[in-house]
């Protein structure tokens, strides 16, 4: 039995790095709850969920019953759909009252990133602050975003109500107050039961490497800040060789206990438990049901030569074809924790190494660019894009420019304007955009954030390119040009990063769909961390090898135009020369001719 299904609270809470298995330890959480006879609500709050392909059952935003699970239901908040409803919800008592032209300006207002945010947020605490939606069930179990954009969603709870409670203009950047005062109270209750160890208890999800370990101190720290402090860690997929002779699966179990040893501190006073290794993953069911069993699935004997890998591109070819430009932007893009960090590093350090002139940022919330690049370098620059930095100095521009003409009460008014949490989203909009605009006389390498949060930021982009070409006088000219840019193929180049599974390949097509949707095509996808590259003999590994396969076919036969491939490295990655041992690691053999498949 799962250690923390022993006295389970009503709400458990699931959140940690991207791709540690947060979703599948939710799944199989919610299982053994309704096997064991509860009522059980599984819901994701996460903009790139994958909840639907783990049960294998079609979700939307409302609760629908799991296949084969009696007792379950589950659900995904749409952000988008919810943005959708919330614009109507606060735009529609106006048509045909107001003007025509004040209308569109109040939907202009909520097209942006922040909107998407905050109507998610509606659903989530009307789910978790109203009791007659979640009445009939003994527990609810939520599903979280990476914990970058967790930590803001659970930010905006104070921030939303100072706001609300405080204002007197009666409007914000997300239109007429009327709607947001009325939620306080829902806040209110959502917020309280979140920090109730009575009624909450929050589930740190980690795997056995130090990056994730890292995440999840932060976040338990960070959360027990804003009063969470019933904690539980799952360590999840932690590996012991069967092959002692073989040094890729040694290397694979050595990397996971010395993360075990070195476990920060605020992790190791936790009640924890641990997931072996699975090599085909929980997915469906019956694997969910098998997570905490000693059931082992039967491996495939397979010989490593066997694994015939379909044609790709050295990752060295794929830096040669980048560094021809001489300068512009290339984006590493892709579901967090499929190495996006590593592959920006790796580019930027082999770019500055080879005399170009190179700047390194990152627009993630939970970035360590700088921990990965180690020692400063010749020709490297490298920064974050921090929110609260970026905030502070929006606020202080702003004042000093628009509020330096106006008398004492308009500017307070402005001042209080400049409180709402949508002033973060467009100072750091504008971070970005004055970052790209580097792009034009040197590289600039940007590691963004895990898909969801990409894609809201892309979508601030379009909303404020519509603004662009309303009001172009007033906007700076990096903001103008910024959609231009990104568009542009000779000057934006987007790797989709990937490991070669089922949720990151589906999660970077999906993201690959948008991109082309606003007009931007990705230059190459970067399948990392292949076991099947890497030939190892360990059953377990030839197993995930195997499975590999077809998800690597995949991305070469139906998604990628180019795709670089490179295979799982023992050691530490971190620091330059451990990055040009990563960037000049080789594929496994080509064999086949010019498409050969998997056999």
């Amino acid at each position: 039995m799962n250690p923390l299904l022993q006295t389970p609270p009503r709400f458990l809470f699931f959140t940690g790095k991207g791709g540690v298995g947060k979703t599948s330890m939710a799944c199989s959480s919610a299982v053994e709850l309704a096997d064991g006879g509860r009522r059980v609500l599984l819901i994701s709050t996460d903009p790139a969920s994958n909840l639907d392909e783990v049960l294998q059952t079609s979700l939307g935003p409302t609760p629908v019953p799991v296949a084969g699970v009696p007792g379950l239901d589950a659900m995904n908040i749409d952000p988008q759909a919810a943005a959708l409803e919330y614009r109507e919800r606060i735009v529609g008592p106006y048509r045909g009252i107001l003007p025509d032209a004040t209308v569109k300006s109040i939907e202009e207002q909520l097209s942006g990133a922040c909107t998407v945010e905050i109507a998610s947020f509606n659903e989530f605490t009307r789910i978790i602050g109203d009791d007659s939606t979640i009445a009939g069930y003994d527990h609810v179990i939520l599903d979280t975003a990476p914990t970058g954009h967790t930590l803001r969603l659970l930010s905006l709870p104070a921030a939303w109500n100072d706001f609300v409670v405080n204002s007197k203009s009666g409007s914000s950047c997300l239109g007429p107050l009327a709607g947001l005062k009325a939620q306080r109270l829902v806040y209110e209750k959502a917020v309280g039961a979140l920090t109730d160890p009575v009624q909450t208890l929050l589930v740190l999800v980690t795997r056995a490497e130090q990056s994730a370990m890292k995440e999840a101190a932060r976040a338990s720290s960070e959360l027990a800040g804003i009063g969470i402090h019933e904690q539980h860690l799952i360590i999840n997929g932690v590996f012991t060789a069967s092959d002692r002779n073989d040094d890729t699966a040694l290397a694979f179990e050595n990397r996971g206990r010395a993360a075990l040893e070195h476990m920060p501190g605020t992790l190791r006073n936790l009640p924890h438990s641990e997931t072996s290794f699975r090599p085909t993953g929980f997915v469906g069911v019956q694997a969910l049901r098998e997570v905490h069993s000693d059931v082992v699935p039967n491996q495939v004997t397979i010989n490593a030569g066997d694994l015939e890998l379909p044609y790709t591109t050295d990752f060295v070819t794929l830096v040669d074809e980048l560094s021809k430009s001489g300068s512009g932007v290339i984006m590493t893009m892709g579901k967090g924790g499929v190495g996006k960090t590593t592959v920006a590093a790796a580019i930027a350090v082999e770019l500055a190494r080879r005399g170009f002139p190179v700047h390194l940022s990152t627009t993630d919330p939970a970035a360590h660019v700088s921990e990965t690049i180690g020692a400063s370098l010749l020709n490297l620059k490298v920064s974050r894009i921090d929110p609260a930095a970026e905030t502070r100095t929006h606020i202080e521009r702003v004042m000093h420019t628009t509020g330096a003409a106006l008398d004492e009460s308009a500017r307070a008014l402005l001042e209080e304007e400049l409180r709402s949490p949508c002033t973060e989203e467009i100072a750091v909009f504008q971070a970005f955009a004055k970052i790209v605009g580097e792009g034009q006389d040197r590289f600039v390498v940007l590691d963004t954030a895990p898909t969801g949060h990409t894609l809201l930021l892309l979508d601030a982009t379009e909303a404020y390119h519509r603004e662009v070409l309303r009001s172009s006088s007033e906007l700076p000219g990096p903001v103008r040009e910024l959609l231009p840019r990104l568009r542009d193929p000779g000057y934006t180049r987007v790797l989709l990063v990937t490991l070669p599974e089922a949720t990151p390949v589906h999660e970077a097509a999906q993201l690959q769909d948008d991109l082309k949707r606003a007009g931007i095509e990705p230059y190459a996808w970067v399948i990392n961390q292949s076991f099947a590259a890497a030939q190892s003999r360990d059953p377990a590994l030839r197993q995930r090898a195997e499975i590999e396969c077809r998800y690597i076919r995949e991305v070469t036969g139906e998604h990628a135009k180019q795709t670089a491939m490179i295979p799982w490295l023992e050691g530490d990655l971190s620091g330059a020369l451990n990055l040009q041992r990563f960037l000049h690691s080789q594929t496994a053999p080509q064999t086949g001719g010019e498409e050969p498949v998997c056999r």
